[in-house]
C-alpha cells in the first residue's frame, strides 16, 4: 500500500505514457489491417485511407472498445494472486514491451499481431515475474484457439462473398447493370452488421443501453441509410466503354470502389473496437489499482474509465498518421493482387469476424483475420494467385511475436522492480 501511496502519481503518468506508446504502435502497425486492402485495390489513396481510418478507428475505439478491454484487463491474470505493487509494475512492463516490439516490427514493415504482443507480454511478467498460478491458463485456451479459428472463419466468409460476387455480377451477361443492382445490398449488409454489433454491445459505457429489439431496429435503419447514400454515389458512375476495352470489368470495379469506402469505414471501426484494448487494457488495470489505493480486487471490478479509452483512441490515430504507411504497403500489395471487388470481400469478412469477436469480449488478432480473408480470396482465384513467400514471412513474424513480447516484458519488469521496489 505504501508503495502505491508514495509513487502513485509518478506511476500513473508513466503508465499513461507507456499506454500511449503502445496505442501508437497499434496505429502504426495494426491499422494496415483496416486500410491495406483499400489502398492495395486502389479504391483509396494512402492519404484518403489515413483520413477515413483516423475518424472510424477513433469512433470504434471510443464507442465500442470497452468489452475486449475488460478481457485484457481482468481475463488473463488473477488480480487476487498478484500484489497491487507487482500488478502495477507488471502491466506497465507489458505496455512498454508490446510497444517496443511493435515499433521494431513497423520499422521492418512486418504486419504483426498487436494482440499477440500484449497477451504474450502480460503472460510473461505474470508467469515468470510473479508465479505461474497468477495466469488464468483456462482463459488463454479460447484466445489461442481464436488465432486459428478466426482466420479460417474469415477466409470462409470472404470465399463465400467473393463467389457470390462472381455469380451475381461478374459471370453475367451485363455485369455493370448487375453491379449497380446488387452492390447497394452489400452496402446495406455492411452498415447493418457493424451497427448491430455496436448498438447492442458497445455503447453501454457511454450511457446508451438498448433492448435487443431496439438495437436490431436501429441497426436496420443505419443499414438503410448506408444503402441510400451508396445508391446516391453509384448514380454518378457511368459505363466507361473506353476503359472496358482495356479491362473488361473496369466499370464494374468502379462500382465496387464506392462500396470499398463503406467497407473500409466498417473495417476501421471494427479494428478500433477490438484493438484499442491491447493498449488500454493494461493501462485500465493500473489506473484501477492506483485509484483504489492498492485494492486489486476492487480495481478488477471497476469499469474502464472513458478517458483511458480516449487516450488509446488518440494514440492509435497518431500512430497511423505518422508511420502507418509502411505496413499498409505490405498488406495491400504483396499477398495477392487485389481489385475493389476482391478487397470488398476481404474487408467485409474481416470486419464481420472482428466485430463479432469484440461483441463477446474475445481479443482476436485482426492481422490473422484479415490475412485469412485475403488468403480466402486468393484460394477462390487459385493458389497461384498468392505470393507464398510473403505469406510465409508473415506467418514467421506471427510465431516470433508472442515470445518476443514475453521476453521484453520480463526484462522491463526486472528493471522497473529494481527502480521502484
Amino acid at each position: 500500500m505504501s508503495f502505491i501511496a508514495e509513487y502513485g502519481f509518478v506511476l500513473l503518468v508513466l503508465a499513461c505514457a507507456f499506454g500511449f506508446f503502445m496505442a501508437w504502435g497499434v496505429g502504426a502497425n495494426d491499422v494496415a489491417n483496416a486500410m491495406g486492402t483499400s489502398v492495395g485495390s486502389r479504391a483509396l489513396t494512402i492519404k484518403q485511407a489515413i483520413i477515413v481510418a483516423m475518424i472510424f478507428e477513433f469512433c470504434g475505439a471510443y464507442l465500442a472498445g470497452g468489452e475486449v478491454t475488460e478481457t485484457i484487463k481482468n481475463g488473463i491474470v488473477d488480480a487476487e494472486v498478484i500484489s497491487p505493487d507487482l500488478m502495477v509494475l507488471g502491466m506497465m512492463s507489458a505496455l512498454l514491451a508490446a510497444g517496443t516490439w511493435l515499433m521494431i516490427a513497423t520499422m521492418k514493415g512486418w504486419p504483426v499481431s498487436t494482440t499477440h504482443s500484449i497477451i504474450g507480454a502480460v503472460i510473461g511478467f505474470a508467469a515468470v515475474g510473479v508465479s505461474t498460478d497468477a495466469v488464468h491458463w483456462d482463459a488463454i485456451g479460447p484466445i489461442v484457439a481464436s488465432w486459428v479459428v478466426t482466420p479460417m472463419l474469415s477466409g470462409i466468409v470472404a470465399f463465400g462473398l467473393f463467389m457470390s460476387v462472381q455469380k451475381l455480377i461478374i459471370n453475367t451477361d451485363d455485369p455493370f447493370l448487375n453491379a449497380k443492382r446488387f452492390v447497394p445490398l452489400y452496402m446495406f449488409l455492411t452498415g447493418f452488421m457493424v451497427a448491430l454489433m455496436t448498438v447492442t454491445k458497445g455503447l453501454k459505457h457511454v450511457g446508451l443501453t438498448l433492448s435487443g429489439g431496439q438495437g436490431i431496429l436501429l441497426a436496420f435503419a443505419i443499414g438503410v441509410l448506408v444503402m441510400l447514400a451508396g445508391i446516391a454515389l453509384l448514380s454518378r458512375i457511368k459505363l466507361d466503354v473506353e476503359a472496358d476495352r482495356t479491362f473488361h470489368y473496369a466499370s464494374v470495379e468502379k462500382v465496387f470502389a464506392v462500396l470499398m469506402i463503406f467497407t473500409a469505414c466498417s473495417m476501421a471501426f471494427a479494428h478500433g473496437a477490438n484493438d484499442v484494448a491491447n493498449a488500454v487494457g493494461p493501462l485500465a488495470a493500473v489506473v484501477g489499482v492506483i485509484q483504489s489505493g492498492g485494492a486489486a480486487e476492487i480495481a478488477a471490478k471497476s469499469p474502464v474509465p472513458g478517458w483511458v479509452l480516449l487516450l488509446g483512441a488518440v494514440g492509435i490515430v497518431i500512430g497511423l498518421a505518422t508511420y502507418g504507411y509502411k505496413v499498409i504497403a505490405t498488406i495491400g500489395k504483396e499477398i495477392t493482387e487485389l481489385t475493389p471487388s476482391r478487397g470488398f470481400a476481404a474487408e467485409l469478412a474481416t470486419a464481420t469476424t472482428v466485430v463479432g469477436a469484440s461483441a463477446i469480449g474475445l481479443p482476436v488478432s485482426t492481422t490473422h483475420t484479415l490475412v485469412g480473408a485475403v488468403l480466402g480470396i486468393g484460394i477462390a482465384r487459385g493458389i497461384g494467385a498468392l505470393n507464398l513467400g510473403v505469406v510465409g514471412s508473415i506467418f514467421m513474424s506471427w510465431l516470433i511475436t508472442l515470445p518476443a513480447g514475453a521476453f521484453l516484458s520480463i526484462v522491463f519488469f526486472t528493471i522497473l522492480k529494481a527502480i521502484f521496489v
